[in-house]
């Protein structure tokens, strides 16, 4: 049997297999796909638009410009829903 990763979503802190979870880094305070190098987070397809998420995409990017971290989340799902 081969071994599933999982984890955790920073919006609700449900485990989820690592495939299904959208991979997100902050660098210079600004929220990108994840590149492959540093620090990163996830975050589930069902937290994507919870009334909270800004206020967590500020605490992980250490930002208070949540309309400006929620902008770019669209974007990166809007791209990564493309491919």
């Amino acid at each position: 049997m081969k071994n599933i990763p999982e984890r955790m979503c920073v919006q609700c802190r449900s485990r989820a297999p690592q495939n299904t979870l959208l991979r997100l880094q902050c660098s210079n305070k600004e929220l990108t796909a994840f590149s492959g190098v540093g620090r990163s987070f996830y975050l589930c397809e069902g937290c994507f638009e919870h009334k909270n998420i800004a206020r967590t995409l500020a605490r992980m990017c250490k930002s208070g410009e949540t309309k400006t971290l929620m902008s770019q989340l669209r974007e990166i799902v809007i791209d990564v829903r493309k491919s």
